[in-house]
């Protein structure tokens, strides 16, 4: 059975944009491979199952084939099966909000944002 070093893995699919940043993943704990924390030498076979903590966003992977080497994108996607679950929804309360720059609100503008919140305050 053919596996790999999970660090080379995730630069090889293209998970982070660096060897050497998978590996620092897998140094500080962002890195799981069957719900086990992963250094970047833990072996990787197909079946197994990815979880890397990118910022805020975690990506939950399964691998389907083992490589080795950096490949293009859409060869890359053939080795992972995508496992993230989709983001929760955006609030779908309306919230009031300004163009970036445009400087303090105007009196106008400024008495419809405390209408607009008072009348969200009611209803919520």
């Amino acid at each position: 059975m053919e596996s790999t070093r999970v660090d080379r893995w995730l630069w090889a699919v293209r998970l982070t944009k660096t060897r050497a940043d998978a590996a620092a993943a897998c140094r500080g704990g962002h890195v799981r491979v069957n719900d086990r924390p992963a250094k970047p030498a833990t072996s990787v076979v197909a079946g197994d199952e990815v979880r890397l903590r990118n910022g805020q966003h975690t990506r939950i992977v399964e691998v389907a084939r083992v490589i080795q080497k950096r490949v293009g994108a859409p060869d890359a996607a053939t080795c992972l099966i995508d496992r993230t679950p989709a983001p929760p929804p955006e609030a779908s309360i309306p919230v009031a909000r300004r163009e970036r720059g445009a400087g303090r609100p105007t009196k106008r503008e400024r008495r419809e944002l405390d209408e607009f919140r008072a009348r969200q305050g009611r209803l919520g």
